[in-house]
Formats: structure tokens, C-alpha cells, sequence
């Protein structure tokens, strides 16, 4: 018997390690900047990879709430109360949806900021959305990259896409 617990052991202890040597498909990332306004904007999410798809079509399809990133939804906090390009944010984490489109993505910040994807999203839990028009970005990026600037400026890098907005 303990020659079987012996095995069982060393057999799960191998599996638990090669699974750690396997690269992560969307690794986490997390982007903070206190902006010239005084709050701290911090955005956790998980990175997926281009990998020759086209975006709107077989990723992020066209005219559907996306989850905005991989894994878990997107979180998107902020310390202080805030408007987001000019709509009041009460200070506090939400979930960071998309629909993405050609001309135009609405953001949505959702209420329920601990959710798995988008499986569970309740338009009716919306805390704020607005528009915003893409445009080509200037260098295609391989990995989707969040950035915030001093100034409030929020851009997702996705592909040859940016889309942004500002928080004030």
C-alpha cells in the first residue's frame, strides 16, 4: 500500500510540474498610473496573442459584448469618483467590456467586476458606456497591451487597432 501512495504521489508531483514549464496562452498583466486629477486608474487583465486572426471576425467578433482581453473579465478601478469622456464613474472596480466594431466600440463598465468572461455580463448592472471610434494603430501589437497616461488617456493596443478614451 504505501508503494502505491508512494507512486500516486510522485506521479501527481510530475504532472504538477511539467504543467508549470508550459508558457501561459493570455498571461496577466496589471497597468496603474495616478493621474494628473488625483486618482489612480488600475486595469488587471489577461493578454491574448493576435496569432494571424482577424479581429472582429474569429477574435473580439464584430457587434457582441467581448470580455476585453482573456480569462477572467477585464477589472477597471479607479480610487476617486471620475468622469470617463465626460460621463461621471463613482470611485470603485468594474468589469471592462467591448463591443467592438469597424466604425465604432462601445465601452461598458459593468458593476459586477468579478465575473468569469462575458458568459455572465447583465447589460442591466452597466455602470457607464460610451462610443468611441478606432484607429489604425501606429505599430501592430502582437499581445492586446492596456496603457494610461498622466493625462488620463486609456488606450487598448490590439493588432493594428487603438481604441481610447479619457478618464478625468
Amino acid at each position: 500500500m504505501k508503494k502505491i501512495l508512494l507512486c500516486l504521489v510522485m506521479a501527481v508531483g510530475t504532472v504538477a510540474a511539467s504543467a508549470q514549464n508550459k508558457p501561459v496562452l493570455s498571461p496577466p498583466a496589471t497597468v496603474q498610473e495616478t493621474i494628473t486629477k488625483g486618482a489612480t486608474v488600475t486595469i488587471n487583465y489577461a493578454q491574448p496573442s493576435v496569432k494571424g486572426r482577424t479581429i472582429g471576425n474569429e477574435i473580439a467578433p464584430y457587434g457582441k459584448v467581448w470580455r476585453t482581453g482573456a480569462n477572467a473579465a477585464t477589472q477597471f478601478e479607479v480610487s476617486k469618483d471620475v468622469t470617463v469622456n465626460g460621463k461621471e464613474l463613482k470611485a470603485g472596480r468594474y468589469s471592462l467590456f467591448t463591443i467592438p466594431g469597424v466604425k465604432e466600440w462601445t465601452i461598458i463598465l459593468n458593476k459586477t467586476w468579478d465575473q468569469w468572461g462575458a458568459y455572465k455580463y447583465d447589460e442591466k448592472e452597466d455602470a457607464l458606456r460610451i462610443t468611441v471610434k478606432p484607429v489604425k494603430a501606429k505599430a501592430f501589437t502582437e499581445k492586446m497591451t492596456f496603457t494610461i497616461a498622466k493625462s488620463g488617456d486609456v488606450d487598448l493596443f490590439w493588432g493594428d487597432v487603438q481604441v481610447g478614451f479619457k478618464v478625468k
